[in-house]
């Protein structure tokens, strides 16, 4: 038996007063087991650690750069480090419904199992559970459990934490519901409940859900009060909906109820966004009348919206009224009417505005000065901004970059190249770092008055400067061909840097496309052949091949177009809109139908949006598939009403569907209400005409197989394979005719009515040619629509059985033949 002092020792206690705060439970007042203590990771430089907590370097202030794009970011976190660490602040019970959430990630009897453990749930529980869910379904299933508890009501707080919960999680329509299911549970809800709703929605921008719950308070017989109504009212005009916010306000006016200034704040801002300045001036003076008159920081952002909507002319009224209230402007006025002046082109206006604003000793800032000498240099009038720029610098202010690019533009633009010259080296002095948009102005005036000398001279220079002279190139000339009528100039340019060593393969693609925009496709071929050149260091790329395919079709060489598509298809790339246009429009009008057609499913496939000629042409072909030209005819008529008339690769998905699916007099049907509506010529109707035609008889000879045996012969086989292909033909619905003599050839080689030497018997030549006379000669012509009558087999066997009977002139030998042939016929069909 161990003696007293022992025992005493050993003794354990369970209760120590308050418990010391850990990484799983806050602090709080002391029980059984609650001074746990907690273990420390006995490793702290592990990995784990690492990850969590990883060392950053001191920040140092001069290796700072404000202009970086690094962005610090922290890093990502598990699903279970990311639950623990909002769980620290929950109690012990919380965390255990949440734990059990997470663990089983749907509800279920796991879940209700978990519940049921506990003795008792508090609205303050479900409220603080509901706070971190992010499961709306396992929100609202624990929602109503604990409702359905013994002795359990939901209070206030449940309820506006279930809302949060499913707005939280996108399910605001749900939470809209709240309401209705309070009163449901006899707990009718307060105006407290429908802010909450209003908040969310107004922060959340759907405007019109705020006024569906302003609706659906006036159901429940609840009054706004005046904060609010404002809010209310100020979602609504945010959200553009200045007609329901009117609606509001005078329900506001039958309560009875006070105006704020800022509720006529949020009405003239209404009022200011649409435009409507007499309803400004109206609101205006009632809240003169009311309250009091606005003050400057009113007026001020009457006028910044004002600005925002390029209405100028209600700016300056605004103003008037500014002045006429007796209300002084400050710095921000000024500077927000004096930009906004100068935006809308009314620099005169803002500069009257500039000296008065001098005159009443306001500091001007240099954001000020670059705004109207931006907009001096836009109207020409290269004088005034260059005295701003000597007013500037004798503020003591630094002109910066932008400033200058608007004055050497604006003296390239008046032919002042040699002073825009002299700013540009002053940029260079004052380690401005001036860049393409500076220099662009000065070369393009040295292109126009072909001072190249000068244009190399600058080029060095911009070398070492560290600027990527080859990539800025590349812009000059995209932009300098863009103005227009500077094509061949461009080509002259090109031809000097050549020679002093400025070339790269996307100028030569430029220059391309913009060659070929203006006729002289042989000048850019000449070009396309100094890429292939053997001795060349630039090589022709996708963008190359995508220049040059129209420049193949325009002179008329379709294959070598149609290799380039290829070698644009090797390099895994896609060729442009245009070159598939132009592309497809030359094999159009070489009749290669098919190809066209099946480039514009290819570029449908691979472009983002596609020509709308290319999207109607599939439509045709459908339309097609019935046979009508009526159906055809709607189509072309939907495609003019949105303003896109027929060209040739609509004509030519006519003709290539009237082949396969319907008929040439259908088509001929087509083309005739064109021509009918002057959407097509004679002329043209002529050659669409001629095309229709060969591409019918290019049809029929590759579906008769007897052309092919009347050449090389064919086995029975092969003709077996081919009647079986013009059998799936008919399947499809396509409509095709023998005539008499390739009928009468396609049933002997069906009854293999040859002898040892493969010449022709005499009566069963006789036979056939009757019988065959006969099918074509009546309505039991070969022929298989897509829907009704027989198949065509079927119509060849009873036209046999027909003529046997009236093969009089053969005698018995025929007449046995006909009969044989017509069972064999039956078989081999």
């Amino acid at each position: 038996m161990p003696n007293q002092s022992q025992s005493i020792s050993n003794k354990l206690y369970f209760y120590y007063g308050h418990r010391k705060p850990s990484q799983n439970r806050p602090a709080v007042q002391g029980g059984l087991f609650s001074n746990r203590k907690t273990i420390k990771n006995p490793n702290p430089n592990n990995r784990s650690s690492k990850t969590l907590n990883p060392k950053q370097s001191p920040f140092n202030l001069q290796q700072w750069d404000p202009d970086s794009n690094q962005k610090t970011t922290s890093p990502t976190k598990t699903p279970s480090e990311k639950f623990f660490s909002i769980a620290q602040n929950l109690s012990p019970i919380a965390r255990y419904i949440c734990d059990s959430f997470r663990k089983h990630n749907h509800w279920g009897p796991p879940i209700i199992a978990d519940l049921n453990k506990l003795r008792r749930v508090t609205p303050n529980l479900v409220a603080e559970v509901l706070k971190i869910q992010t499961d709306p379904r396992i929100s609202s299933k624990f929602f109503h459990w604990a409702g359905k508890q013994k002795g359990y009501r939901h209070n206030f707080a449940s309820y506006n934490a279930f809302a949060y919960c499913l707005n939280r999680n996108n399910q605001f329509r749900a939470a809209d519901q709240v309401p209705e299911l309070m009163n449901m549970q006899g707990k009718p809800p307060t105006e407290k409940q429908f802010e909450i709703l209003i908040r969310m929605h107004s922060d959340a921008g759907r405007g019109l859900r705020v006024y569906f719950v302003y609706e659906k308070m006036k159901k429940f017989g609840i009054k706004p009060r005046v904060f609010l109504y404002n809010r209310i009212m100020d979602a609504l005009v945010k959200t553009g909906h200045l007609d329901l916010a009117i609606s509001v306000y005078e329900d506001f006016k039958e309560e009875g109820l006070v105006e704020e200034s800022v509720t006529f704040m949020i009405l003239i801002k209404g009022f200011c966004k649409v435009g409507r300045i007499d309803e400004v001036f109206e609101l205006l003076n009632r809240m003169r009348e009311n309250l009091f008159k606005p003050d400057v920081f009113a007026y001020t952002a009457m006028i910044r919206l004002l600005v925002s909507e390029g209405n100028f002319d209600g700016c300056l009224r605004i103003w008037d009224e500014m002045k006429k209230d007796g209300v002084d402007p400050d710095v921000m006025a000024y500077t927000t009417l004096v930009t906004g002046l100068c935006k809308g082109n009314r620099v005169e206006k803002g500069y009257e505005l500039f000296k008065e604003m001098r005159e009443k000793g306001h500091l001007i800032d240099r954001a000020m000065y670059g705004s109207l000498i931006e907009a001096f240099v836009a109207d020409g009038k290269i004088g005034s901004a260059c005295e701003l720029l000597k007013d500037l610098l004798a503020s003591g202010y630094r002109a910066d970059l932008s400033i200058y690019n608007s004055l050497i533009e604006g003296l390239c633009n008046a032919n002042w190249v040699d002073k825009a010259y002299k700013l540009f080296k002053i940029t260079v002095q004052e380690s401005l770092s001036p860049n393409f948009v500076t220099v662009n102005p000065i070369l393009v005036s040295y292109a126009e008055d072909n001072r190249m000398d000068d244009f190399h001279r600058l080029l060095v220079q911009m070398q070492k400067l560290g600027l990527p002279v080859n990539d800025d190139l590349r812009k000059f000339f995209s932009l300098f061909i863009e103005k227009g009528r500077r094509e061949k100039k461009a080509l002259e340019v090109f031809e000097y840097l050549k020679v002093k060593g400025y070339c790269s393969v996307s100028i030569y693609n430029i220059l391309i496309g913009a060659l070929e925009k203006i006729g002289e496709v042989k000048r850019a071929l000449s070009l396309y052949d100094e890429m292939k050149a053997a001795d060349s260091n630039f090589k022709p790329d996708s963008s190359t091949y995508s220049n040059i395919i129209p420049c193949f079709v325009d002179v008329g060489d379709i294959k070598e177009a149609c290799s380039c598509y290829n070698k644009i298809k090797e390099m895994s790339s896609v060729p442009t809109v245009f070159a598939y246009c132009s592309l497809v429009r030359g094999l159009c009008k070489i009749a290669e139908f098919e190809a066209a057609l099946t480039l514009v499913r290819d570029c449908l496939g691979n472009v983002t949006s596609g020509p709308m000629e290319f999207k109607y042409c599939f439509t045709i072909l459908h339309a097609c598939k019935s046979g009508v030209a009526e159906k055809v005819i709607e189509v072309l008529n939907e495609m003019m009403q949105q303003g896109f008339p027929p060209d040739d690769v609509i004509y030519s998905a006519i003709i290539s569907g009237m082949s396969d699916y319907g008929t040439i007099e259908e088509a001929r049907k087509v083309f005739s209400s064109m021509r009918d509506r002057k959407l097509l010529t004679e002329a043209n109707l002529i050659v669409y005409d001629e095309l229709l035609i060969d591409h019918m008889k290019k049809k029929t000879a590759g579906l008769n197989p007897i052309c092919k045996m009347l050449v090389g012969g064919m086995s029975s086989t092969a003709f077996r394979n081919s009647v079986e292909t013009s059998h799936d033909l008919n399947k499809i619905g396509m409509d095709f005719h023998f005539n008499s003599i390739s009928l009468l050839f396609i049933i002997m080689v069906a009854h293999h009515a040859t002898d040892g030497n493969n010449k022709l018997g005499l009566y069963n030549l006789g036979a056939w040619y009757w019988c065959a006379r006969w099918l074509c000669s009546t309505d039991h012509g070969v022929r298989a629509p897509y829907s009704g009558g027989h198949d065509w087999r079927l119509s060849v066997v009873e036209g046999i059985d027909w003529q046997r009977k009236m093969a009089l002139g053969f005698g018995t030998t025929a007449h046995n033949s006909v009969r044989s042939t017509a069972s064999s016929c039956t078989f081999a069909l």
